[in-house]
């Protein structure tokens, strides 16, 4: 049987967003308690209170006892929901299932491994869990913590269902039994390949890199000699033949002869030249 917890709550008169903002704000969750023959109750839980007991409590299914203060008789509970924000990670409401003693009721139970599995320690093998909880009837007194599963004789490519887990006193497993619980899988192919192709690449990124400056250095050798090449006509070429005697620079829709530069046009701004001057 699993162990019993204790949470100190108080009634809520008021309901609605505002009305809860206003409790988170004190630094208190709203909750709800749902009863199978009674009506839905309106409660609130101290933050603080409430944090140390689900880290106590962790992935176990456990019972808790509610102590309310207008009450003297405690409420036997289950948690059936934490909502918290995604953001700040505040705990926004909480909803909780009333359960009575003497009464089986449906609960989810978290699975866990024990031992050490044959196709994970000798085949290569890797562990699956495909159901990470399972769905029971139980009697309080007779409610599990969770539901361990011995996989020291699992192989790979053998599956435990729910058909062939151990019987446990008093626990009705209620999910279909061939759902699949424990599975040893062979690891998958394209992390093996990747694996062994990691080394070759690092050796065909470094012959790369040695091969990368010789060829730079065979490509520089033809482009030396090509720019020889084309400077020697240019060293032994004739300079230009002088303008012949009479003719005048400068003429226009004439070419300039080769290597000489065309005549400079007069200044922008510059004065025209005076005539001669008068007697």
């Amino acid at each position: 049987m699993s162990k019993q917890f204790t949470l100190n709550v108080a009634v809520r008169t008021q309901t609605g967003r505002s009305a809860s903002r206003r409790l988170r704000k004190a630094n208190r969750v709203p909750a709800i308690l749902y009863g199978k023959h009674t009506k839905p109750e309106t409660l609130s839980i101290e933050g603080a209170e409430f944090s140390r007991f689900l880290k106590t409590v962790g992935d176990r299914a456990v019972l808790v006892e509610l102590q309310r203060s207008d009450k003297p008789d405690k409420a036997l509970s289950f948690l059936q929901e934490v909502q918290r924000d995604p953001i700040t990670d505040h705990y926004l409401h909480v909803d909780l299932q009333e359960v009575k003693e003497n009464e089986k009721f449906e609960i989810r139970v978290p699975v866990h491994v024990e031992g050490e599995s044959y196709g994970v320690k000798n085949q290569s093998g890797v562990l699956e869990t495909v159901t990470h909880s399972l769905r029971v009837r139980v009697l309080p007194r007779n409610l599990p913590e969770a539901i361990t599963v011995d996989v020291t004789e699992l192989k790979v490519g053998e599956t435990i269902k729910v058909s062939g887990l151990k019987p446990v006193p008093g626990v009705e497993f209620l999910d279909p039994k061939g759902q699949p619980v424990i599975s040893c899988v062979e690891p998958v192919a394209e992390i093996v390949q990747e694996v062994a192709a990691a080394p070759a690449a690092v050796e065909g990124a470094v012959e790369g890199a040695v091969a990368a400056p010789a060829e730079g250095a065979a490509a520089a050798a033809p482009a030396a000699g090509d720019a020889k090449a084309a400077a020697a006509p240019a060293a032994g070429a004739k300079p230009g033949a002088p303008a012949a005697p009479g003719a005048k620079p400068g003429a226009p829709g004439a070419p300039a002869p080769a290597g000489t530069k065309p005549a400079a046009g007069p200044a922008a701004g510059a004065k025209p030249a005076a005539g001669p001057a008068k007697k």
